[in-house]
């Protein structure tokens, strides 16, 4: 594994070329919900215009992009891991289990594998970690698209059934909101309890 905290854009072009997938996950910081991950194999013949890091977009960009990414890409996974698995694992451990999800999932294998951040799980493939590359290379990009708005639709699916959580709004980060709503309405199934503002919640249960 190759780790490129300041990547060129020769490098960029290097690791683009043939058949590679882009990983990106959200959620690693909420505290409520499955942290998800997605791979995404992008059609060079099919260009997507405006790819970016998801949280650089609108939320109306998002959307659109990512329509247009599943009508236009050659492959796309996503993966997730639950909050059980979060509590058990760590949150680290859980998002590499995820990103291993999302990948085995693709149709094809692609020739290797590119994740935004400095770690990549062991994918039994070419894998390489580069820094910042949700905003650096397409495939990553529409990797964080697709998560991103996958869980989003979650966080509001969750809103609907916790309405007095207010997840719609917050998607579940820990915002003083969320705090208020934890104190007052006590911990969900859905919670991951070995984050400390939910354990710390439980303990005042006991």
């Amino acid at each position: 594994m190759a780790t490129f905290k300041e990547i060129t854009q020769a490098q960029i072009s290097l690791l683009c070329q043939g058949f590679y997938a882009g990983v990106d996950e959200v959620g690693r910081g909420p505290l409520v919900g499955d942290v998800v991950t997605a791979a995404v194999v992008l059609d060079p013949n099919n260009p997507i215009a405006g790819l970016n890091d998801s949280k650089k977009l609108s939320e109306k960009k998002r959307l659109a992009l990512f329509a247009e990414i599943n009508q236009k890409a050659l492959d796309v996974s996503v993966g997730r891991a639950s909050p059980a698995e979060i509590d058990e694992l760590n949150i680290l451990h859980a998002t590499m289990l995820a990103m291993q999800r999302a990948v085995a999932g693709l149709k094809a294998r692609p020739e290797r594998i590119l994740v935004d951040g400095n770690r990549v799980p062991d994918f039994g493939i070419e894998s390489h970690a580069v820094i910042k590359g949700d905003g650096l290379i397409a495939g990553i990009s529409a990797a964080s698209i697709i998560a991103k708005v996958v869980r989003d639709q979650e966080m509001d699916a969750l809103d609907a059934r916790y309405p007095q959580f207010g997840f719609a709004k917050h998607k579940g980060y820990p915002t003083k909101a969320h705090f208020e709503a934890l104190e007052q309405h006590g911990v969900l199934a859905e919670h991951r309890k070995s984050f400390r503002p939910v354990q710390a919640r439980l303990s005042r249960d006991d």
